[in-house]
């Protein structure tokens, strides 16, 4: 991602610090965005994701480093680049009393766009995500899912360059959140940038690339296939009475392959369901139950982090 010419997004060593509560939510955070990319920003809440998010909407500034957006220096040129971008809120932005075509006539007023060359805009925009026959239905009468696709209309209608999503799918059924993934690929096959916050570990997979943003830093950055694979094999989780006299004998023995993490034993072993029986044999005492799985995106996180996703420390 060298080449500044294909990136929509470049952010070099931000850090933001909220100043009332005395927290430092970014933390020197680098990462490039390439033109046409679905890029996740996946972390747990409190993370920093949202803070980021905020300050590439243009909603907020930060206290250090650079951020470019379409080519642009944030610190500089914010109102150039609110014409590039489109932004889709995690909490609803349209006009419940108003219809779809009404939300949509009075954004694109907003961007200076008005008569025939606005109602064809609108009927593309609708028509892209499926709303072309309810575009005269009040936004109130509207299931979650149908509202959730009026909104991406919304943030489309003054054809951006560079889509943000704030965990667009909150409150969605999991047949909105599929429907919902099917109009962001429509949207990248039209060449747009979608960058989108999730805390959730299935959405993050449906991303071409993504950060994994943990106490305002980025830990991993990577595709989810690559992330994946630096656990090297299967994850093993043991639960035994003695959790943590298990993990120290089978580091002694065979290395340091074992952790203990919330009560459990878990061991990083390629061909894990080989070694299950290796333990069962020579520490028969105490264990209760094992498992085996192929390493997840909340394995990688465990692995760099050393806590999981949703825990007390995040």
């Amino acid at each position: 991602m060298g080449n500044e010419a294909v990136l929509a997004v470049s952010i070099k060593n931000i850090s933001f610090r909220y100043k009332k509560a005395s927290r430092q939510a970014l933390d020197g955070v680098t990462l490039d965005v390439g033109s046409g990319e679905i890029f996740g920003l996946l972390g747990p809440n409190g993370g920093g994701k949202t803070t980021l998010f905020k300050i590439l909407s243009t909603h907020m500034t930060f206290d250090s480093g650079s951020v470019r957006i379409a080519g642009m220096d944030l610190s500089s040129e914010a109102s150039n680049i609110r014409k590039k971008i489109g932004v889709i809120f995690q909490h609803p932005s349209l006009d419940k009393k108003l219809t779809i075509q009404e939300n949509l006539t009075h954004q694109g007023r907003l961007y200076g766009m008005g008569g025939a060359m606005l109602k064809e805009r609108i009927r593309e925009v609708l028509g892209k995500v499926g709303l072309t026959d309810r575009a005269g239905e009040f936004v109130e009468t509207l299931s979650g899912g149908l509202a959730r696709r009026a909104e991406i209309a919304k943030g489309l209608l003054h054809k951006p360059e560079i889509v943000l999503m704030d965990e667009p799918t909150t409150g969605l059924d999991p047949g909105a959140r599929r429907d919902f993934w099917d109009y962001v690929k429509e949207i990248k096959s039209s060449g747009v940038t979608v960058l989108v916050t999730t805390h959730l570990m299935e959405e993050a997979e449906r991303c071409d690339r993504l950060a994994i943003i943990n106490e305002g830093r980025i830990v991993a950055l990577n595709t989810p296939s690559a992330l994946k694979d630096e656990i090297g094999g299967d994850v093993i989780m043991v639960e035994t009475q003695d959790p943590q006299t298990l993990s120290d004998s089978l580091n002694k023995k065979y290395g340091s392959i074992s952790t203990v993490l919330e009560g459990s034993v878990r061991i990083e072993r390629d061909r894990g369901h080989e070694f299950v029986p290796v333990i069962v044999q020579d520490f028969p005492k105490g264990i209760v139950s094992i498992r085996v799985s192929k390493p997840t995106l909340e394995d990688v996180f465990v692995h760099r982090t050393g806590h999981k996703f949703w825990s007390e420390k995040s």
